[in-house]
């Protein structure tokens, strides 16, 4: 059964016609995004701190929002949002990061890489290391323990976070103490059963898939870079422990949790939960749908964990 939340709110966007994403060039597209978010989110909860930051990348200036629970020197989870690599900023998901800094008793850093078509694959990938790579080294400077650094991201941002652990394993550089993978993007061929079963009807669609991985990915030979389909990864042995979330009703499901199985079978430690009523996004949309409190707690309790924070 679809929860009644998540029906009510596809009912409203259909009655209000809401115009699909495949139907809108990425300028209107981004705009409505932001513009939606005041319906489906909540207020903002209040912080300790809340600061906008920029680092040099590899495509210039790359800007970064960084988020304190509370001072001192703290871990801190390096968040990518999602938005099929075409939309989103740190607008969008900047309830859901201060949601996760209070929840996982941690600093979130939300990191504003460079968005399709503009800058198509791997231009994503590539600030989303920098980044991640940029605060390892120089977390100390704000206050941050880089050494307990997690990575995390939903849709776009959790395909970004899983390569980004690949990235790191292959470069033998600190692996992040977590990765936080809520419904993740995995397999750029978009061949698990989900994807038929809740191909339309449940705000993300296959139509909406196609747009953004062809925004994002300019050939189609693409598809199987393992840095655009981290499942298709020769190995997923020694990558960082992981949570993985789905929805039930989500085109992305099968293949998130076809990571997550691959995760496992090289023998990392993963935590798998599939939110059986849920449609993709939800995690964003507590105004209206409760069980996103529910996501927001598990990632919290994941992060705590991973940091040690409630054994200190």
């Amino acid at each position: 059964m679809l929860d009644p939340q998540a029906r009510a709110l596809i009912d409203l966007m259909v009655q209000r016609a809401v115009p699909p994403v495949h139907t809108l060039d990425p300028a209107e597209a981004r705009r409505f995004y932001r513009d939606r978010r005041a319906f489906t989110q909540p207020e903002p909860p209040a912080l300790a701190a809340v600061e906008n930051l920029s680092m040099p990348g590899p495509g210039g200036a790359l800007a970064l929002r960084l988020y304190r629970p509370r001072p001192g020197v703290l871990p801190v989870l390096v968040y990518f949002h999602g938005g099929g690599w075409t939309i989103g900023d740190l607008d969008t998901h900047d309830v859901l990061c201060r949601q996760l800094a209070l929840a996982g008793g941690c600093a979130v850093v939300s990191v504003d890489y460079r968005l399709a078509p503009e800058q198509r694959f791997p231009a994503a990938v590539e600030d989303c290391l920098a980044a991640t790579r940029w605060l390892q080294v120089q977390g100390a400077a704000l206050q941050l323990d880089g050494s307990r650094l997690a990575v995390g991201g939903d849709s776009a941002g959790g395909n970004l976070a899983a390569v980004v652990a690949l990235m790191l394993r292959d470069a033998a550089a600190p692996a992040p103490l977590l990765q936080l993978l809520i419904y993740p993007a995995t397999d750029q061929r978009a061949v698990a059963p989900s994807h038929t079963s809740n191909a339309q009807g449940y705000l993300l669609t296959a139509d909406s898939i196609a747009y953004y991985r062809r925004q994002y990915i300019e050939q189609a030979w693409q598809w199987t870079d393992w840095r655009a389909s981290p499942l298709l990864a020769a190995d997923h042995s020694r990558l960082p422990p992981a949570l993985v979330l789905t929805a039930g009703f989500d085109p992305l499901r099968d293949e998130g949790r076809q990571y997550a199985d691959a995760l496992s079978s090289a023998g990392n430690a993963v935590r798998y939960v599939c939110f059986e009523r849920q449609v993709h996004g939800f995690i964003t949309m507590s105004r209206v749908i409760d069980e996103a409190f529910t996501a927001v707690d598990l990632c919290g309790g994941a992060l705590r964990s991973a940091f040690f924070i409630d054994h200190l």
